[in-house]
């Protein structure tokens, strides 16, 4: 962008003399978002001027959307051109396109143009566009809806490409939905829709292009207009798939079919589990419906049957947390506790803490809701509430066992925990997992579950909390700038003896646009040392044992964020959306 620059200088909306003064004390400041932060030129005068070099066509919408590199606020741009120009911004994340216009225009003019039809009514057809100055363009849609105005809107080109991918492959679906559509009409037994061998296609389908994509859950869901089916991946949920709303009843009731549940119970959640195998591997589907306001949501988790067990070398934790952590594990008895929202990697923590310590010479039962992974060498129980057997019914029966360590997939009430309490008291070593956001908090919840402070600080041997952050994408991984407000939040955490260097993905085919590729963990890890035991007894508070702990070298997550940042494994962005200062 340095071209730019000078036409700015050049055209006097820079002044010449005032950026060569800025540039000689801030050789890592020279890009656009720096010189608006740093009043050498007005938003509204660099906004404006950008506009009219789009209208002339002397830059495209593809280059303007690069200048989020420069730290320009892309989509405020955008809007700024769009209300210059009398057009409408239309985000696409927030806009459901309704699926029902997209037979009625050739996705090959869509895919041709870079447009997409968004809404029809009786009078005009709201139309998104990546050029909308493309007359040509615009004449090759009108046809398709003649006598109709066309209303011309514009997005981020990336958003609008992203889209038409997607109508491209719902273009292969067709042919699918077409098929069940017409079982729909020929029957009305219920059995007979179910058995639709589209449906199964439609579903084998949806299932390889989850697993193809690298997701961990599929979330089937319906709306006023639609069928949708979205893929979470790296933590991030995309949109898949748009179907049409009658396409959903047969491929809910195929789905619970699968899974063995009710598929004339609509009005309570219910759970179930089937495996499949997809592309040569075999998959367990762990299958969860939800009642909602129009019908239901379906949520699909993927589990890869012949995945490895990760290894607590490759969790990614920093050096001073893997020690602590290790060590942790191979005390005898005690309590060690890993925390984190939903989703963060927790019981991924606890299987590899088990791979870590199993031996022929101990006793190793879990109990876990439901069992996810199976591992030679220790005995897996599987919660069943629907028996009687709950955590803490399974837990007094796993101490008749004569155990020598014990998992809990999770402490949910004061019973389980109250056992468990008990059972790192009378010489066993307990590993579980708790919800809270912190360490330290960790050790307050127990108290507030009823578990008296004595007892807390008496069992307790360590608490991991964790989160996952997306890893930069290393077929796209280049250098980047942070913004001035972003590195005074930052600064204390940066070492002193070296100019830090951050990193981002810029995007590719490799990471689907997205910059990252896969996650991992940063973590913070509090070791109950006999002084913060001693003052867990006597109930210090939260803000003196967080004193305490950093006098022995506790590194928080949002520290350990950062050092992952510096070393270019994620990006500081990653880390303010998943932790905290």
């Amino acid at each position: 962008m340095k071209a730019l620059i000078k036409e700015l200088i050049k055209n006097g909306l820079i002044d010449k003399d005032k950026f060569l003064e800025f540039a000689s004390k801030n050789r890592d400041k020279l890009y656009l978002g720096a010189l608006v932060e740093n009043n050498l030129i007005k938003k509204d005068d660099l906004y404006e001027y950008l506009s009219i070099k789009l209208r002339k066509g002397e830059l495209s919408f593809q280059e303007i959307e690069d200048l989020k590199n420069e730290d320009i606020e892309v989509v405020e741009l955008l809007q700024y051109f769009a209300k210059k120009y009398n057009l409408e911004y239309i985000d696409l994340d927030k806009k459901e396109i309704d699926a029902s216009l997209l037979s009625k225009i050739s996705t090959y003019v869509l895919l041709k143009n870079e447009a997409l039809v968004i809404e029809e009514d009786d009078l005009s057809v709201l139309v998104v566009m990546s050029d909308p100055f493309n007359m040509a363009a615009q004449d090759a849609i009108a046809r398709y809806f003649p006598n109709k105005i066309l209303k011309v809107g514009i997005s981020l080109s990336s958003l609008i490409k992203e889209k038409l991918l997607q109508i491209e492959t719902y273009d292969s679906l067709r042919k699918y939905v077409a098929e069940i559509k017409e079982d729909l009409k020929r029957t009305e037994n219920i059995e007979e829709k179910n058995d639709s061998p589209a449906v199964l296609k439609l579903i084998d389908l949806i299932l390889k292009s989850s697993i193809v994509g690298r997701a961990s859950d599929i979330h089937i869901e319906v709306t006023e207009k639609n069928t949708i089916v979205r893929d979470r991946v790296d933590g991030m949920l995309q949109q898949k798939f748009i179907f049409d709303k009658e396409v959903f009843g047969p491929l809910a009731s195929r789905i619970k079919l699968l899974s063995n549940l009710d598929i004339a119970e609509k009005r309570k959640p219910q759970d179930g589990r089937f495996s499949a195998t997809i592309a040569g591997k075999e998959y367990d589907f762990r299958v969860s419906t939800l009642p909602t306001l129009i019908g239901e949501s379906i949520v699909l988790r993927i589990l890869d049957k012949s995945k490895t067990l990760i290894t607590l070398e490759d969790m990614g934790m920093n050096e001073i947390n893997y020690n602590k952590f290790k060590k942790a594990i191979n005390t005898p008895y005690g309590i060690v506790l890993v925390t984190g929202p939903t989703g963060s990697g927790k019981t991924t923590t606890l299987y590899a803490s088990l791979n870590a310590i199993k031996s022929v010479k101990d006793k190793i039962i879990t109990v876990e809701d439901p069992v996810e992974y199976q591992m030679s060498g220790i005995q897996q129980v599987q919660v069943n509430n629907a028996a009687g057997l709950t955590f803490a019914a399974a837990l007094r029966a796993i101490l008749r066992q004569d155990p020598d360590k014990i998992m809990i997939g999770e402490i949910r009430d004061t019973e389980t925990l109250r056992i468990a309490v008990q059972a790192a008291m009378t010489g066993h070593l307990v590993l579980s997992t708790l919800h809270t956001n912190d360490a330290i908090s960790a050790v307050f919840r127990m108290v507030d579950m009823g578990i008296e402070s004595y007892l807390v600080s008496g069992s307790l041997i360590a608490i991991q909390a964790q989160r996952l952050v997306r890893k930069i994408c290393p077929y796209c991984k280049t250098q980047t700038q942070i913004s001035g407000s972003v590195f005074q939040e930052i600064k204390d955490f940066l070492p002193a003896d070296k100019k830090p260097i951050f990193y981002k993905g810029a995007g590719c085919r490799h990471c689907n646009n997205s910059g990252y590729a896969g996650r991992e963990m940063i973590s913070e890890v509090l070791s109950v040392s006999n002084e913060i035991s001693r003052m867990i007894a006597n109930e210090a508070t939260q803000e003196q044992i967080q004193e305490q702990a950093n006098k022995e070298g506790f590194v928080s997550m949002f520290q350990d964020g950062i050092l992952k940042a510096l070393e270019g494994r994620t990006t500081i962005d990653e880390i303010f959306r998943v932790a905290r200062l």
